[in-house]
């Protein structure tokens, strides 16, 4: 949306022609892009911005973030070499077991793959209860603040007491699907302990020279996930802070020196992001005239 374009939608709302859903539908995607735009410029520039003192906490989490980071990747690969290693000593063994051994090994990793799958999905709740968790404080502190103002805006008010019962709907039932989650992996994680009882009753015989291996599958999986775990959440704790420098950067760059050094080999990036804003702007001016 250009101002250009601007004048005309306005001169066509002036003759009964609006397009309110369109020009909401315009700016969420406008403001997608700019969330994109300021995620790729904080990746891009965030090493050089330890001289902007409004983004120091930004930077250093970055760089706390980035080193825990390269720690987990370096402990995830020795973690898949260690669990490669056991699969192939495994594997020799099981050569020389019988069939029904075989199939129970087979079960037994695809308990783990559902076991993993249910550690992942098990942190993604996590991450989404503290994201829901977070919006509910902000709207109980407007809520606090708007009941202490002598104006007493009722409407805000009764929105806001709305907003905080969706969120305590949505925070209860992301509690439900974290207890069935948890009583998946309990479930499975028994399974599992019933199969390796299985194992070990079948391979008696080999009981000294496999239970190494095991011992060190299980092992290594837990860390494989654990660490992976780890890594999806630091991945979106740096892409926030990412979205965050490149927000400040690009609001600033005009006038604020180290936030212009920083971002000099980017300033068309961020023309064209002041230009989504203003954007965005004019299609909510639009839609809320329709």
């Amino acid at each position: 949306m250009t101002p250009g374009r601007y004048f005309l939608a306005r001169l066509a709302l002036s003759f009964g022609i609006a397009r309110r859903q369109k020009r909401m539908a315009d700016a969420a995607t406008e403001a997608h892009l700019l969330r994109e735009a300021e995620q790729f410029l904080g990746f891009h520039i965030w090493q050089q911005v330890e001289g902007v003192e409004e983004l120091g906490i930004e930077y250093w989490n970055l760089r706390r973030l980035q080193k825990r980071r390269e720690e987990l990747r370096v402990a995830l690969e020795s973690s898949e070499d260690k669990l490669r290693g056991a699969h192939d000593e495994r594997s020799s063994m099981l050569n020389e077991v019988s069939a029904k051994t075989e199939s129970l090994v087979e079960e037994r990793s695809q308990r783990v793959a559902e076991l993993e799958a249910l550690a992942r999905k098990r942190d993604s709740i996590v991450v989404k209860a503290r994201e829901v968790r977070r919006v509910y404080d902000g709207v109980k502190a407007k809520l606090e603040v708007l009941k202490q103002e002598d104006s007493g805006d009722q409407e805000s008010i009764r929105v806001s007491r709305t907003r905080l019962t969706e969120l305590r709907e949505q925070f209860d039932a992301i509690k439900i699907e974290r207890d069935q989650t948890a009583g998946e992996v309990e479930r499975l994680s028994a399974e599992i302990q019933i199969i390796d009882d299985k194992l070990n009753a079948e391979r008696k015989v080999h009981r000294d020279d496999s239970a190494g291996a095991f011992q060190t599958i299980s092992d290594m999986n837990r860390e494989i996930s654990r660490s992976k775990a780890e890594l999806g959440i630091i991945e979106t704790e740096m892409h926030q802070l990412f979205g965050e420098i490149g927000r400040h950067i690009s609001l600033n760059a005009r006038t604020n020196e180290p936030c212009r050094r920083a971002s000099k080999t980017y300033s068309a990036l961020i023309g064209v992001m002041a230009a989504l804003r203003r954007s965005i702007l004019l299609n909510h001016r639009l839609a809320e005239a329709s």
